[in-house]
């Protein structure tokens, strides 16, 4: 049986990132344990046009876009909520995403100061040297930016930013996500047909 993954959602820019992951790992049927931050809610409204409440996240609310998403396999938790499962090195993972990963989420996972469940997860897949995907999307870097970067690199994490390439015959946008989700379900050993890669036929 396949260990379920734990997607994080918070307030940097590339919902759409998200949302494609959701729909490939949940039409795959891999039960995923979803988080968002309010932040990532707010960003969701903004770029995607979803009525997510940020101070009081109803999933009926993100079930409207995502097919597949039953119960069965979407599991949401809130963001406050270390009683979760994934707050506990002792529930099995494949691993975690945070995509997007915002500044500030970055910080307190290369700092080991998890302030919600979703650094909490994050402080857990670390510790039990599980797979841990961080996505940022920002332009340009600070010192303090890339040197978080460094840190959590350091500590175990990948650091996969929202950088689509261009030379698999990008022909809208949609492409490009899917050239970075594709990037993601690679390091999650997750099997997808999204881009084409180099050298195949």
């Amino acid at each position: 049986m396949k260990r379920p993954i734990v997607v994080s959602i918070t307030g940097a820019s590339g919902a759409v990132y998200a949302i494609r992951l959701l729909e490939v790992l949940l039409a795959q049927r891999r039960h995923v344990h979803l988080i968002i931050s309010p932040a990532g809610a707010t960003v969701l409204n903004h770029e995607l046009g979803l009525e997510v409440d940020p101070k009081c996240f109803a999933p009926e609310q993100l079930r409207l876009v995502l097919p597949d998403s039953s119960p069965e396999l979407l599991e949401f938790h809130v963001h406050t909520d270390y009683l979760a499962a994934p707050a506990s090195g002792s529930y099995l993972t494949s691993g975690m995403v945070v995509c997007p990963c915002s500044g500030g989420t970055l910080s307190a996972i290369a700092q080991g100061t998890s302030r919600n469940l979703i650094q909490r997860a994050a402080d857990v897949h670390l510790k039990e040297r599980r797979k841990l995907i961080l996505v940022p999307r920002e332009t340009p870097l600070s010192l303090v930016y890339i040197e978080n970067m460094h840190r959590a690199c350091a500590a175990g994490a990948v650091i996969l930013p929202a950088m689509p390439g261009w030379y698999h015959g990008v022909r809208s946008v949609d492409d490009l996500v899917d050239f970075v989700v594709a990037r993601i379900l690679d390091q999650l050993a997750v099997e997808h047909e999204l881009s084409r890669r180099w050298g195949a036929e």
